[in-house]
């Protein structure tokens, strides 16, 4: 990985519409940024090789792959969960960190400020499966002190 190199405004451009719509082409993105092909193609290489593009992903409409059907899949229930932590120490936090990195379930998790130590958001097969992972990790040595669980009830956006 390259050091992050100074972004100008034809770069932050450039990161708005890849994380808008990661699979435009080459030409469509040069010319929103108003640029030629090979210079726009060149900046998205070089913010890919410095690490400030991680990757491109596709966002699952989850809802259309429940119940029965040809594009039914297994059930996820998705779970946003507050954590807060009994100690406050580096150790703790890297601890924990490890920990939602090796954890499958983890989609998604963050370190806030404003009283809550970490959010995460979760996709478990359900309700069940999602307490039992919890479950396992207080009786772990993750050192959460308490938790709250959020159960989606609708996509908005």
């Amino acid at each position: 990985m390259l050091p992050a190199p100074k972004l100008d405004a034809f770069d932050l451009k450039i990161l708005a519409i890849l994380e808008r719509d990661g699979r435009i082409t080459k030409s469509r993105l040069a010319e929103e940024i108003n640029l030629s092909v090979s210079p726009c193609w060149e900046r998205v290489k070089r913010l890919e090789q410095a690490g400030i593009i991680e990757g491109y992903a596709a966002r699952i409409n989850q809802s259309l792959l429940a119940g029965e059907g040809p594009l039914a899949a297994a059930p996820r229930t998705p779970v946003w969960v507050e954590i807060h932590l009994k100690h406050h120490d580096a150790a703790s936090f890297q601890r924990f960190e490890k920990a939602m990195r090796e954890t499958d379930e983890v989609i998604e998790c963050v370190a806030v400020g404003g009283g809550v130590d970490y959010l995460l958001r979760l996709e478990t097969a359900s309700i069940d499966a999602y307490q039992r992972l919890i479950d396992r990790w207080l009786i772990s040595e993750l050192g959460i002190d308490r938790y709250f669980t959020y159960i989606v009830t609708k996509q908005v956006k």
